[in-house]
Parts: structure tokens; C-alpha cells; sequence
């Protein structure tokens, strides 16, 4: 398993696991949904259905890795930063955001060679 000093150094290693714009679908439909189940929580009244928040993303995010990008989630080393790394994708992509970090990879990668 890789090891990361800090979140900034394991961010871009997030990104290049999630280097299929497929897989990233699947993560952003997925991550729709907790929120989608935190709505229906409050409209409801009924805070068990938060619980199947994770369920509803995770099922989403693992079947991208193993069908589509063909790699083994960053959350099985890598749980709270994977969290928050997935917030982030999710958000960057929502407001347009995210090639400009894709970009910004594939430049340090090409520098690094």
C-alpha cells in the first residue's frame, strides 16, 4: 500500500485511480445519492435512511474500480482521505472544476518524466 505524508500528496494519486471519465460518473451518481438519502431523512423524518447512504455510494464507487477502471478503491488503504478526496471529485466536477485538476496532473506527470 502507498503511503502519503499529508492529503495533498495523496490527492493526485486519488485522481489517477479515477482515470476513466466512466469511473468518475460512477463515483458522482454515487455520491449523489448520500445526499439524495440525507434529503429524504429530513423530508421523512426518518434518520435510518442516512445508513443507506454508504451503501447506495460505495456499491456505486467499487463496481466502477473493479468493472471499469479495473483497480482496487483507494478506500481500502486510504478510508477518511478517500472520503474526502471523493467529496472533493464530486464537488469539482459539479461546478466544472475538475479537468482544470486533471489537467494540472497530467502536467506534473509529464514534468516528472
Amino acid at each position: 500500500m502507498k503511503e502519503f505524508k499529508n492529503y495533498q500528496e495523496f490527492w493526485p494519486f486519488y485522481l489517477t485511480q479515477h482515470s476513466k471519465k466512466e469511473t468518475r460518473a460512477w463515483h458522482f451518481v454515487g455520491t449523489t445519492f448520500v445526499f439524495i438519502c440525507i434529503a429524504l431523512a429530513i423530508i421523512l423524518g426518518n434518520s435510518w435512511i442516512v445508513l443507506l447512504a454508504p451503501v447506495i455510494a460505495y456499491s456505486f464507487a467499487w463496481i466502477s474500480h473493479f468493472f471499469i477502471e479495473g483497480n482496487k478503491p483507494a478506500t481500502f488503504g486510504h478510508p477518511f482521505w478517500s472520503l474526502r478526496a471523493d467529496f472533493q471529485m464530486y464537488f469539482f466536477t459539479l461546478f466544472g472544476k475538475l479537468n482544470g485538476e486533471l489537467a494540472k496532473l497530467e502536467k506534473n506527470k509529464k514534468i516528472a518524466k
